[in-house]
C-alpha cells in the first residue's frame, strides 16, 4: 500500500504538469482533440486535457521573412539573368495557416519564383533593370492576393539583386561609359559655345563703348572749334568795332586819310614782299572820302 501512493503522486505530477501549456508573447497555439481541431490557445498560460488534447502548432504572429536565392528569369527579349527576392509576411488567421496549407514557407517561396518569372517574362532588359519598384508592387499584389485564403498578409516583397550575363554586363558598361564620353562631349563643346558667345558679346560691346567715345570725342571737339570759331569771330568784330570808334572820334579829315593810307603803302613796299597798288588810285581815295563821310553821319 505504502508502495502504491508514491506511484500514484507522480503520476497525478505528471499529469498535472503536462495539463499546462504556457504560449509565449506574440504566439498562438492549434489545439486539436482526438486529432480535430479544438481551438487556438492565445499567449499566457493554457490547460489542456493530457492524451485528450494536444498541441498541435504555433504559430508567430510577427512580421516573418522569407529569402529567396537566386532564380533564373528570362526577359520578353530573351535575356536570361538571375533574381533573387525578400518577402515578407504575416500570419492574420492561424487556422487557415495551418490547415490550409501543408508548408507555408516552402508554399510562398515557390508562388515568389513563378510570379516573378511572369512578370519579368512580360518586360524587356531595360525595363527590367529600370522598374525594381514597380516589379515589388505587382509581386507584392500578386502575392497577397493568392495568400490570403492561407490567411497570411504580404506586407512587402523586395527584388536584392539582379545578377545579368558577363557578356550583357560588359555591353552595358560599353554603353555607359559611351554615353558618359557623350554626355562629356556635350558639356564640353557647351562650355566653349557658350564662352564664345560671352567673347563676341564682349567684343561687341566693347566696339560699341568705344564708338561712343569717339563719337563723343567728335562732338566734343566739334563744340571747341565751333566754339573757337565763335571767339574769334567776337574778337574780329570787337577789333573792327574799336577801329570804327577810333576813327570816329578821332575826326580825321579825308587828306589825313590820305596821307596815312601813302604811309601804309611805303611801308608795305620797304618790305620782302612784292606790293600791287590798284590802277585806279582815285578811287581808293574816293572810298576814303565815303568813309569820312560816314563818320561824320554816326557823330
Amino acid at each position: 500500500m505504502w508502495l502504491v501512493i508514491p506511484f500514484i503522486l507522480v503520476l497525478v505530477f505528471l499529469f498535472a504538469s503536462s495539463s499546462v501549456k504556457i504560449i509565449r508573447q506574440s504566439e498562438v497555439a492549434i489545439v486539436e482533440r482526438l486529432g480535430k481541431y479544438s481551438r487556438t490557445a492565445s499567449s499566457g498560460l493554457n490547460i489542456v486535457v493530457p492524451i485528450l488534447d494536444k498541441i498541435a502548432t504555433r504559430i508567430d504572429l510577427r512580421t516573418q521573412v522569407i529569402d529567396s536565392p537566386l532564380q533564373p528569369v528570362i526577359t520578353k527579349d530573351n535575356v536570361t539573368m538571375s533574381i533573387d527576392t525578400v518577402v515578407y509576411f504575416q500570419v492574420t488567421d492561424p487556422f487557415k495557416a495551418t490547415y490550409e496549407i501543408q508548408n507555408l514557407v516552402q508554399a510562398i517561396r515557390y508562388l515568389t519564383t513563378t510570379t516573378l518569372r511572369d512578370i519579368i517574362g512580360t518586360m524587356e532588359l531595360d525595363e527590367t533593370l529600370s522598374s525594381r519598384e514597380n516589379i515589388n508592387n505587382r509581386l507584392r499584389i500578386v502575392l497577397d492576393e493568392a495568400t490570403d485564403k492561407w490567411g497570411v498578409r504580404v506586407e512587402r516583397v523586395e527584388v536584392k539583386n539582379i545578377d545579368l550575363p558577363p557578356d550583357i554586363k560588359d555591353a552595358m558598361e560599353k554603353q555607359m561609359r559611351a554615353e558618359r564620353e557623350k554626355r562629356a562631349a556635350i558639356l564640353q563643346a557647351e562650355g566653349e559655345r557658350q564662352a564664345a558667345v560671352t567673347q563676341a558679346q564682349g567684343h561687341k560691346e566693347a566696339q560699341i563703348l568705344n564708338a561712343e567715345a569717339e563719337k563723343e570725342a567728335k562732338i566734343r571737339r566739334s563744340e571747341g572749334e565751333a566754339q573757337a570759331i565763335k571767339k574769334v569771330a567776337q574778337a574780329e568784330a570787337d577789333k573792327i568795332k574799336f577801329i570804327f570808334t577810333a576813327l570816329k572820334e578821332a575826326n580825321i579829315d579825308e587828306k589825313m586819310l590820305s596821307v596815312k593810307y601813302i604811309e601804309v603803302l611805303q611801308n608795305m613796299a620797304a618790305g620782302p614782299n612784292k606790293v600791287f597798288v590798284p590802277y585806279e588810285s582815285s578811287a581808293l581815295i574816293g572810298a576814303l572820302g565815303s568813309l569820312k563821310e560816314v563818320l561824320k553821319e554816326n557823330k
